[in-house]
């Protein structure tokens, strides 16, 4: 082995080697286990998130991989509507200076699927770089042909059983992408805005109780008033219910609108009149649907005002009654112009009551960035609730299993008042929607237009045009645990790996993906018996991966970090124009880039993918939340050190050596196992049982702890020392170096299988290195059975001497440092009140004592044997002395800590006159305060120790 640890090279072969061999392929043995990934949109790089996720999904495939499991990784990439197709605009603008419009609809798909070939495969080899033990020969695309053939039976048949269904209903438009988004897809900000009150004349000389001609609305959206249908008032309020079933006359369009009761309308909120505008607001349309009001949509898809509005009932019929003019002025008017026209002109009608600032959520794209318009469009839906109530009971009844256990709530809350699902999407790059058109607006809903004319009993010779829209990609990805196995065809893969074990999947999408896959699952996966199936056991749900702050990672904010950076480093400079080489704000950039020139000096040095891995599972906790540490990922990159350089010392007292290989696992009569031996071989069966419970229980974070305090603590700090006494002893017999040797590969070998999981590479790199050493047969690590405990090995008796011995080598050692003593000198050593069990431990390990706290003498005092004066520590009952005389200067080390004595006691008198001020302790703010009083506390108590020691010292 190399001197130093070097993770780059190491990681890139072996995952080649993996690779190459086919091991991630599923075996065809042993019991079936199988992780669907949540696949990541083909337009997209690596994050933290991916980071987190994929390193607890490929440990629980490793982990069952070495149980003997038939396991399946099932990899595959989304086509991602937007986001591609928003790409390939972008590049085909910047190369040619053409729209998709240019091209036309057949040649702009081209362009996509040539972009894919050229350019989508980023997040794949990122994900090869992380150490993924994925099925690559099965991977998956949602738009792949055999997806497209799932995801187009999938829609015919729940249009066919009349689960989808097309209708005239509001969504979320985005209007510079001309498409309706889901709520995942909008971004809600904080702004600073204004609530404009608007008087609307009472028609008929109808007046309030207070006598006055008009009632007042509030509104943030004054151009929406062109369509508003009505005016709610709470049926409780007193000062309006005179009015309910009277009407105003609209302002600026002169249309008679009635005054309706709706307990929508808050009395303790503004004027306690509502406008309601039923095509432009949500909760408007549902007071729309209750009052039976019509729906008048003024706004193009450009989201500008309407040349002639367009009116339909509360049903979506189109309405033939209402006047669908609309002021000449305000046509083709940007909205947010209209808005301001429409302001001034109730102002000079003497009809704007007054403007109040108001903080307000406004929603925006987050592929568009531009503010969403509730839209009153033709869409098609799928009827939720009837899905969804067996992938409800599914999760009441334990077939399917959250955890945390909490996250099942947020599951039901939305699954038991779910909304239909629009699920078409106004995009070119997407599964358009099999749906087919005659000339007289008639649907025909069959795969191809030849296969609509033979299901209906159409004239052959019938025009037909598809249907434009795309659907929603979670409608596709909703199929993903059954059609990449090769529904709707029945494969045996399909009948192995279905349902799928684990899901590991973000809480931010159990509503849009996890809840979809169950409902579209149960409803077309059943068992032999007609049972639905359910898609997964568990759903793990991982918290969020937050900065050291504790806030959200953004561009924005400049606090992403990549996790390709973690793993090979980056400069600073390459950092920096990471960061901020294409913001469009200079002060931004400028303010992102002191901050992280102010966190990363020197940039980011390598750390490897296996210390990246180990951080990730050790802040693996149950929380919601999960704050990035730099500092725990040096110390795990320290810790793959720790093991890389434990492995050398083994190798190099091994290699060449008996290691007992052919010995029985049992202790045979060729080899004599010493107490550190039998203490490490007993704690390793309970690190064993414990891990594996862990990983069980998906407590990767405790599974890693364990691991890190068994091989830093337990292996190398003491076992790898107390090996010493018996390797490099002239004296000891055969039979134990055997057995210490063959302890020393047999426990490391072990500890690599246990870590595998967690740290695939190194324990790879090494685990080929000692195998042989270790009577070990097999070709790669990632194959080799997972450690099982051996209760018949622990060895209690043994693991209290250690701890026995442990202890008394700490109080020498803690003796050092209290006073000073180096290390190279030798020390006599004196037991006092020790019972027969100590004496027993110190008679059967006094060699292991004497090499390991360096000592020259030991000596036992009996009761009635008077000590020295001489520094002591407790082992229980038992008294540890050092006797003091000749080992220090004496009137040198009572100068130096008279000397510190005089500088606490300073500290102390410095803080005390602070907190006896009045006036700081109560101006100053209370974390100050609270520091000082921490201070000198911490002063206090040094001064006593420092005393007690200086005592004990000048009495020598």
């Amino acid at each position: 082995m190399d001197k130093t640890y070097q993770p780059h090279e190491i990681e890139k072969s072996w995952y080649k080697t993996w690779e190459e061999r086919d091991y991630f392929a599923p075996s065809g043995q042993g019991d079936a286990y199988s992780i669907m990934i949540p696949p990541p949109n083909v337009t997209g790089s690596l994050h933290m998130g991916h980071a987190f996720q994929h390193t607890i999904m490929d440990a629980l495939i490793r982990y069952r991989r070495m149980q003997g499991r038939n396991t399946l990784w099932q990899v595959g990439t989304d086509h991602a509507g937007i986001a591609t197709q928003m790409v390939v605009e972008r590049k085909l603008a910047a190369e040619t200076g053409e729209s998709r419009y240019d091209l036309g609809r057949d040649a702009f798909i081209e362009k996509v699927w040539e972009w894919k070939e050229q350019s989508g495969g980023t997040i794949t080899q990122q994900m090869r770089r992380l150490g993924n033990s994925v099925d690559w020969d099965t991977e998956r695309f949602t738009m792949d042909s055999g997806f497209y053939h799932a995801v187009q039976e999938v829609f015919i048949r729940l249009h066919d059983e009349g689960l989808i269904y097309r209708g005239k209903r509001l969504v979320n438009w985005d209007p510079k992408l001309h498409t309706a988004i889901s709520d995942l897809e909008v971004e809600n900000r904080e702004v600073k805005g204004k609530m404009w009150y608007l008087r609307y004349p009472l028609a008929d000389g109808v007046r309030t109780r207070d006598g006055l001609d008009h009632i007042i609305v509030g509104t943030t959206r004054p151009e929406t008033m062109l369509g508003d249908t009505g005016v709610a008032v709470n049926p409780e309020d007193e000062r309006y219910q005179d009015l309910i079933g009277k009407f105003v006359e609209l302002p600026l369009v002169g249309r008679r609108i009635p005054i309706v009761a709706d307990e929508y309308a808050n009395m303790e909120k503004g004027t306690g009149c509502v406008k309601i505008t039923p095509a432009h607001d949500f909760n408007d349309n549902e007071v729309g649907k209750r009052q039976n009001l019509p729906m008048i949509n003024v706004l193009t898809l450009n989201a500008d005002i309407r040349e002639q509005a367009q009116v339909f009932n509360a049903d979506g019929s189109v309405n033939d009654e209402l006047d669908p003019t609309l002021p000449e002025k305000y046509r083709g008017m940007e909205r947010f112009a209209a808005r301001r026209q429409i302001i001034a002109d109730f102002e000079a009608l003497g009809l704007l009551e007054k403007i109040e600032e108001n903080a307000m959520t406004v929603p925006y794209g987050d592929r568009g960035g531009v503010v969403i318009e509730p839209m009153l469009t033709d869409q098609w839906f799928c009827d939720a609730k009837t899905l969804a109530k067996p992938a409800v009971e599914a999760v009441e009844n334990g077939d399917i299993k959250f955890v945390p256990k909490q996250y099942e709530n947020m599951y039901f809350a939305w699954m038991r008042d779910i909304q239909d699902w629009c699920i078409s999407r106004q995009l070119w790059w997407g599964h358009r929607i099999p749906a087919w058109y005659d000339n007289d607006g008639n649907v025909y809903v069959a795969a191809s237009a030849e296969a609509a004319r033979e299901k209906y009993g159409l004239d052959l010779e019938l025009e037909l045009r598809q249907d434009d829209d795309v659907l929603d990609t979670w409608f596709s990805s909703a199929l993903w645990t059954f059609g990449t196995l090769g529904w709707p065809e029945n494969t045996e893969r399909l009948k192995t790996f279905h349902p799928t074990d684990t899901l590991v999947t973000g809480f931010d999408i159990i509503f849009f993906w996890v809840a979809r896959m169950i409902m579209m699952t149960m409803h077309f996966m059943k068992d032999e018996d007609g049972k639905p199936q359910v898609p997964f056991k568990t759903v793990y749900v991982t918290g969020l991966i937050r900065d050291e702050s504790g806030d959200k990672m953004s561009k924005s904010k400049g606090n992403v970090l990549d996790p390709l950076d973690m793993i090979d480093g980056i400069s600073l400079p390459d950092l920096l124009e990471k960061r901020c080489g294409n913001m469009m704000q200079p002060q931004l950039a400028e303010k992102i880039g002191k901050r992280t020139e102010k966190q990363f000096p020197e940039g980011i040095s390598a750390h490897g993918t296996d210390a990246l891995r180990y951080t990730l599972a050790a802040l693996a906790t149950t929380g919601r939340d999960i704050n990035w540490d730099m500092k725990r990922l040096e110390g795990y990159r320290n810790f793959c050190n720790k093991i890389w350089n434990a492995a050398r010392y083994v190798l190099m007292n091994t290699e060449g050596e008996d290691c007992g290989q052919l010995s029985t696992e049992k202790d045979g009569g060729d080899v004599e196992l010493s107490l550190a031996d039998r203490w490490i071989i007993s704690a390793l069966q309970r690190t064993e049982a414990t891990v594996t419970k862990h990983l069980d229980e998906y407590r990767f974070d405790l599974a890693a702890h364990s691991l890190y305090d068994f091989i830093w603590n337990q292996y190398c700090d003491w076992y790898l020392e107390l090996s010493k006494p018996v390797l490099w002893d002239e004296n000891a017999s055969a039979e134990a170096k055997r057995g210490t040797r063959r302890t020393l590969v047999r426990v490391l070998e072990a500890v690599l299988r246990l870590t595998h999981p967690l740290m695939p590479f190194i324990t790879e790199e090494i685990w080929q290195q000692v195998k042989g050493l270790a009577g070990i047969e097999g070709d790669t690590l990632m194959l080799a059975p997972y450690p099982v405990a051996d209760e018949s090995r622990i060895d209690a008796q043994a693991e209290a001497d250690i701890e026995w011995l442990k202890g008394v080598i700490n109080g020498v050692r803690n003796i050092r440092g209290e006073m000073k003593i180096p290390p190279s000198q030798d020390l006599d050593l004196l037991f006092a009140n020790g019972g027969a069990d100590d004496k027993r431990c110190l008679d059967q390990n006094a060699a292991f004592l004497k090499k390991l706290a360096k000592l020259s003498s030991i000596t036992w005092l009996n009761p009635g044997d008077e000590a020295p004066m001489a520094a002591t520590q407790l082992v229980g009952e038992m008294e540890v002395l050092v006797p003091m005389a000749g080992l220090i200067d004496k009137d040198a080390e009572l100068a130096r800590l008279q000397k510190e004595l005089d500088r606490l006691q300073g500290e102390i008198k410095r803080v005390e006159g602070k907190l006896s001020n009045e006036k700081f302790v109560a101006n100053a703010p209370e974390a100050v305060v609270a520091k000082e009083r921490e201070k000198i506390a911490d002063a206090q108590s040094a001064h006593a120790k420092l005393t007690e020691q200086y005592a004990k010292i000048e009495a020598l």
